[in-house]
């Protein structure tokens, strides 16, 4: 395996799971990793809008999660702070809240109605969430979404592959990976090591190691900047894409998009329009002492879909790549890993061939 983030980790303990020995290769601290930087959010309003794989995959994925975070806690002691008490998605103009209610239906259609949802006007809005300014025109609901601690849930998948019997070995960035007959030869700055299966799990850097194995992984960064508050006593019961309490208190904020390259900085000008916005929906939230922001860089296809690849020049050679690593991670240590240990995944296996990184090739 090569990348220890939440994607890598989570297939770690699904391939452990399988009685696969394991070794997991990862970077070093000063690596771009979205790991260690996204919201936590457990999410399914609005994945999938335009592909109906990819509403159902998520879908699912939301409904194993409370199950999947009783098994961390239970293996490893730490909680992950799983709460799944529903999403809301603000929409501070008419045009906004059109828009949000066509992509609603459209996730319903793709998953047969298994999507539940409604959208809300300033009023209902407020009996969820009193704080909420008149600014709110409205906002969708829906109650399979929900948050984690995603530094908790790293913890948590990190204790548990190595409790499986995984090898997990820090600051060995790849170099160079030769595949042979017999595996494949992976070369890092420090030494070289040798295995039968290869697991691209490295985010952005899939894209150069797939090429090495006969794969095309299109990827690109996109930059996303948080804010970080004071504690609070408990008062955001339900999360949003613009905000959500965490279990320590503190309130995250955050909904910037930039494709900007490789740039993880952050600037005054973005953290001041995500602060303007979340005024808008929270005005009594004015006098609240910022303590820290930052950046990191989500790791996206062209569509914004997951790519779960096979090589077929070196079958035994795979590559993983989503930017929502914390809301696919119980079907990433379930479904996908049972997929590459060669498993038989009926039920899943038409949805797992529509994220092939073919389909970028056939276009």
């Amino acid at each position: 395996m090569i990348g220890g983030g939440l994607v890598g980790a989570t297939l770690a303990i699904g391939l452990a799971r399988a009685s696969h020995k394991v070794r997991v290769l990862d970077g070093g601290d000063t690596d771009f990793r979205s790991s260690r930087g996204n919201f936590g959010l457990v999410w399914v309003q609005g994945k999938g809008a335009h592909s109906a794989p990819y509403a159902q995959w998520t879908g699912s994925a939301s409904r194993a999660w409370p199950e999947f975070a009783a098994e961390l806690l239970d293996a490893t002691g730490v909680d992950v702070q799983l709460q799944q008490t529903g999403g809301i998605d603000y929409c501070l103009t008419e045009s906004e809240f059109k828009s949000q209610a066509d992509k609603m239906q459209r996730v319903q259609d793709q998953t047969d109605g298994m999507f539940e949802y409604q959208m809300l006007d300033n009023k209902e809005v407020r009996e969820l969430m009193p704080q909420i300014s008149k600014a709110v025109v409205g906002a969708s609901y829906s109650p399979q979404d929900g948050h984690v601690n995603p530094l908790k849930l790293l913890k948590a998948l990190h204790t548990q592959m190595q409790k499986l019997g995984c090898e997990y070995l820090p600051n060995q960035p790849v170099i160079d990976i030769e595949a042979r007959n017999s595996g494949f030869k992976v070369i890092t700055r420090d030494g070289e090591f040798y295995c039968e299966k290869l697991v691209l799990a490295s985010g952005l850097t899939n894209t150069e190691l797939a090429r090495k194995v006969g794969m095309s992984v299109p990827l690109k960064p996109n930059q996303g900047q948080l804010l970080i508050t004071e504690r609070f006593e408990p008062f955001l019961k339900i999360p949003s894409i613009h905000i959500r309490q965490t279990d320590e208190g503190t309130l995250q904020i955050g909904d910037s998009s930039a494709d900007i390259g490789y740039d993880d900085s952050t600037s005054l000008q973005v953290l001041a329009m995500i602060a303007n916005r979340l005024l808008k929906i929270f005005p009594h939230l004015i006098n609240v002492n910022v303590l820290r922001s930052w950046s990191a860089l989500r790791v996206l296809t062209p569509d914004g879909l997951p790519v779960y690849e096979q090589s077929e020049l070196w079958p035994n050679a795979y590559a993983v790549n989503c930017h929502s690593g914390v809301t696919l991670a119980a079907q990433h240590a379930t479904v996908l890993s049972q997929w590459i240990a060669g498993e038989s995944v009926d039920n899943y296996q038409g949805i797992i061939n529509e994220f092939s990184a073919d389909r970028f090739t056939d276009v």
